[in-house]
C-alpha cells in the first residue's frame, strides 16, 4: 500500500499544512452541526474531490457564478495548492483538485461522480446561474419520482444536480418562520428585561433624606441587566436614619423579583416601628419564609443611626461584616447577630450597639465587592476594601462610593459575576 499510495509525498504534507494554518477553514468547520453528545465515534463528510484542469477558473466559477463561499486557499512552497468551496447553505465542502502526476489521476479531470446540490427553488437558481452564463444540460424538469431537477457542467464538464423537493420548501419554510418567532421572542424578551431594569433601577433610593451631620451615599453596580442586591434608606424621623443592605441569594430575574419583594416587606413592616425593631425583622422573616421557595433568603445589614449621638443600633443578619474606619486609624467590624431572612420559619437574633465618632465611616457592602475576583483568582478581600477606601477617604460620600466601586472593576479588569452594592455613610465633626 505504501508504494500504490505515496501518503508521505508532498500532496498529504501541503494538505496537514492547509488544515492547521486556514482560518477560513477552521471557522466553516466550527460554525457546522457537530454532535455533542459523544455518542459512538465522531464521523462526518470531509470534502469531496472534483478534480479540475484549473484550480483558479474553478474558483472563480463556483465563487462568482454559483455564490459558493471559498473556504481554504492555500499556497505551498512545493508549488502546490489547495482550494475549498462550500454552497452557502449546508456543511459540504468540494476540494478544486489538480491532478497530480505521481496518482495517474488526469482522466478524471471532467468526469468526477455527479454531485447534487439542493434548493427550494430550482426554477429561480436556473434562471439566475443561467444568466451568470452556467452551461445546463438539462434544464428543469420533473420526473415522475415527483420533485424538479436540472443539470449543470463546469468549465471542465465536470457534472452536477440541482434538485427540489415540495417537502424539502415546506421544511425549510418552517425553519423560518420558526427562526422568525425565535428573533421575535428574543426582542420581546430584552425589551421585557430592559423595563424589568428601569423598574428595579426606581426601588434604589431616588433621593436620600437630610440627616444634619451624616454625609452618606450608595452605589449598586448589576453583574447582570437585574440583580438581588438591594439597599435602602428610611427615614425614622428627626435625627434618625436607617442604611439597609441586602444581598439575596442567586441570580438573574428570580433574585429581582425577590429583591423587589423584599423591599416593599421591609418598608411596610419596619416604618411606624422603629423603636422595637426585633419585632417587624421577625415579620419580615415569616413573610418571606412562607411566600418564597424553600431556597429562597436574603442576608441584610440594617443599622439604625441616630445623628444628635451618634449612636448605631444594628442588626446583622447573616451578612457580611460592616466596617467602622475610625477617624484615628483602627477598624470596627460589626459581625453577624443574627439569622438569615426568609430560610427558618423563626428568626433569631439580636440588635447591637456600636458609636460613630466624628470622622467616622461606616462602610456597609455585599460579597460581591471583596469576593470580587482577578484573572488570578485572588478575592479583591476586606482588607483591599479598607485600603481602597482609606485612599479616597478626602472625597465626599458620593464620590467616595463610586471611586470605591471603580477600583473593584478594575481589579477584576471588567469580568463582573456578583452584583456589587456599597453604602458609606461618615459622621461630620
Amino acid at each position: 500500500m505504501a508504494e500504490e499510495f505515496p501518503l508521505s509525498g508532498t500532496w498529504l504534507t501541503d494538505r496537514i499544512v492547509a488544515l492547521s494554518r486556514e482560518t477560513d477553514f477552521r471557522r466553516h468547520a466550527e460554525s457546522s452541526a457537530f454532535r455533542l453528545d459523544g455518542a459512538g465515534p465522531y464521523l462526518r463528510l470531509h470534502f469531496v474531490s472534483v478534480y479540475v484542469s484549473d484550480q483558479e477558473r474553478s474558483m472563480r466559477f463556483f465563487v462568482d457564478k454559483l455564490g459558493f463561499t471559498l473556504v481554504a486557499d492555500a499556497r505551498f512552497a512545493s508549488g502546490n495548492r489547495w482550494v475549498e468551496v462550500a454552497p452557502p447553505d449546508g456543511t459540504a465542502v468540494l476540494a478544486l483538485v489538480l491532478p497530480m502526476a505521481d496518482f495517474h489521476e488526469e482522466h478524471l479531470v471532467g468526469a468526477s461522480g455527479l454531485v447534487t446540490f439542493l434548493t427550494e427553488d430550482v426554477e429561480h437558481t436556473y434562471r439566475e446561474w443561467s444568466a451568470r452564463g452556467v452551461h445546463f444540460t438539462i434544464p428543469p424538469q420533473t420526473p415522475a419520482w415527483g420533485g424538479t431537477f436540472c443539470r449543470f457542467v463546469d468549465p471542465d464538464g465536470n457534472s452536477f444536480a440541482l434538485a427540489g423537493f415540495s417537502e424539502l420548501t415546506r421544511s425549510i419554510d418552517e425553519r423560518r418562520r420558526s427562526y422568525a418567532e425565535k428573533l421575535e421572542n428574543e426582542r420581546r424578551a430584552a425589551q421585557e428585561l430592559e423595563i424589568a431594569r428601569q423598574v428595579q433601577a426606581r426601588l434604589f433610593p431616588q433621593i436620600r433624606p437630610p440627616l444634619p451631620g451624616l454625609d452618606y451615599a450608595g452605589v449598586c453596580v448589576q453583574a447582570r441587566s437585574v440583580g438581588g442586591d438591594y439597599y435602602d434608606f428610611l427615614h425614622f424621623g428627626p435625627g434618625r436614619l436607617a442604611l439597609i443592605v441586602g444581598d439575596i441569594a442567586g441570580k438573574g430575574i428570580a433574585a429581582a423579583l425577590l429583591m423587589a419583594n423584599l423591599q416593599a416587606t421591609l418598608r411596610s413592616q419596619v416604618i411606624g416601628a422603629a423603636d422595637c425593631l426585633e419585632r417587624p425583622l421577625a415579620r419580615v422573616n415569616r413573610l418571606l419564609f412562607e411566600n418564597t421557595i424553600a431556597s429562597a433568603y436574603a442576608t441584610l445589614f440594617f443599622a439604625d443611626y441616630e445623628s444628635a449621638t451618634g449612636g448605631l443600633l444594628y442588626a446583622n443578619c447573616g451578612h457580611v461584616p460592616g466596617l467602622i474606619l475610625r477617624a484615628g486609624g483602627g477598624v470596627e467590624r460589626l459581625h453577624s447577630n443574627a439569622t438569615v431572612l426568609g430560610l427558618f420559619a423563626d428568626w433569631e437574633g439580636e440588635l447591637s450597639v456600636a458609636h460613630l465618632e466624628p470622622g467616622d465611616l461606616l462602610v456597609l457592602y455585599t460579597d460581591g465587592v471583596t469576593e470580587c475576583e482577578d484573572d488570578c483568582g485572588s478575592d479583591f478581600s476586606q482588607q483591599r476594601l479598607i485600603d481602597a477606601i482609606r485612599g479616597h477617604e478626602s472625597l465626599p460620600a458620593s464620590e467616595l462610593a463610586v471611586a470605591v466601586s471603580n477600583d473593584v472593576l478594575e481589579f477584576s479588569q471588567g469580568r463582573q459575576f456578583d452584583d456589587l452594592t456599597l453604602i458609606v455613610a461618615r459622621r461630620e465633626g
